[in-house]
C-alpha cells in the first residue's frame, strides 16, 4: 500500500485523494500523552481528563474493531462514508463486534485535523456516542468546507448546542483526549490513516473485504 507524508499530501493536492490508500504521518507529537488504556479507564471525562473512546455495536462483543482516523484525510472520508456503513449493516446491527473510533490527527491539515476532532468530542461529551458517530459522519460528508461555522451548524442539525461545539473546536478543549488517542495509536505502530485493527491485529488494507475477512476469522476462532 502506497503511503504519503503530510508534506506530499499538501503538495499533491487532489491527485493524492485518488492516488493512494491512505495518509501518512509526517512526525511525532512532542507533547507526552497517556495511552489508550488511560482513555478507557477514565471515569471523569471532560476537558481535563480524556473522554472514553466512542463505541458502536455491542460493547461486550468478543471481537473488537478499532479504527484510527483524521477528519481532514480524504481516505478517511472514503472509509467513513463507503466502508463503515457496510460494516455497520453487517456486524454492528447484529452486535457481532465492538467498534471503537480513535482520533489520529496526522495532521493532514494543521487546523482542521485538530478542530474537527475537538468538535466531535464536544458532541460526544454533550450527547453521547450515538450522536458522536452521527456527527462524525456529517464531518466527513462536509470535509471540503469544515470550519467553526460548519462545526456549529452540523451540531445544531443533530440537536447539540452549536456554540458549545464551536467553542470546543476553536479553544482545543478536548486536546488531551485527542493527543491520548494519537499517542495510543503510535504505541500500536499506527503511522497513517485510516488504520484498522481487528482484535489487535492491523488489517492490511482498510477495505470492506479485508476487514470483513478479519472479523469473520476472529469470530470463527
Amino acid at each position: 500500500m502506497q503511503r504519503f507524508s503530510r508534506r506530499t499530501f499538501i503538495a499533491g493536492g487532489v491527485a493524492l485523494a485518488t492516488g493512494s490508500a491512505g495518509c501518512l504521518s509526517g512526525g511525532d507529537e512532542s507533547t507526552p500523552s497517556p495511552g489508550i488504556g488511560t482513555i478507557a479507564e477514565s471515569t471523569t471525562p471532560g476537558p481535563e481528563r480524556p473522554l472514553p473512546s466512542p463505541v458502536a455495536g455491542n460493547p461486550d462483543a468478543d471481537v473488537t474493531v478499532t479504527a484510527f482516523e483524521d477528519y481532514a484525510c480524504p481516505h478517511c472520508a472514503t472509509y467513513a462514508l463507503d466502508v463503515f456503513p457496510r460494516l455497520a449493516s453487517e456486524y454492528l446491527q447484529s452486535e457481532t463486534v465492538r467498534y471503537e473510533f480513535h482520533d489520529f490527527p496526522i495532521p493532514v491539515d494543521e487546523t482542521v485535523s485538530w478542530q474537527a476532532a475537538n468538535a466531535a468530542r464536544a458532541v460526544q461529551a454533550e450527547a453521547g456516542p450515538q450522536a458522536y458517530f452521527e456527527y462524525s459522519e456529517a464531518l466527513f460528508r462536509d470535509q471540503s468546507s469544515l470550519g467553526p461555522d460548519s462545526y456549529a451548524s452540523l451540531a445544531e442539525d443533530i440537536g447539540v448546542d452549536g456554540a458549545t461545539v464551536r467553542a470546543a473546536a476553536t479553544d482545543s478543549e478536548y486536546d488531551p483526549t485527542i493527543r491520548a488517542d494519537r499517542q495510543g495509536g503510535q504505541d500500536r505502530g499506527v503511522s497513517g490513516t485510516p488504520t484498522v485493527f481487528v482484535d489487535g491485529s492491523e488489517v492490511s488494507e482498510p477495505t470492506y473485504d479485508a476487514i470483513s475477512a478479519a472479523i469473520d476469522s476472529a469470530v470463527d476462532r
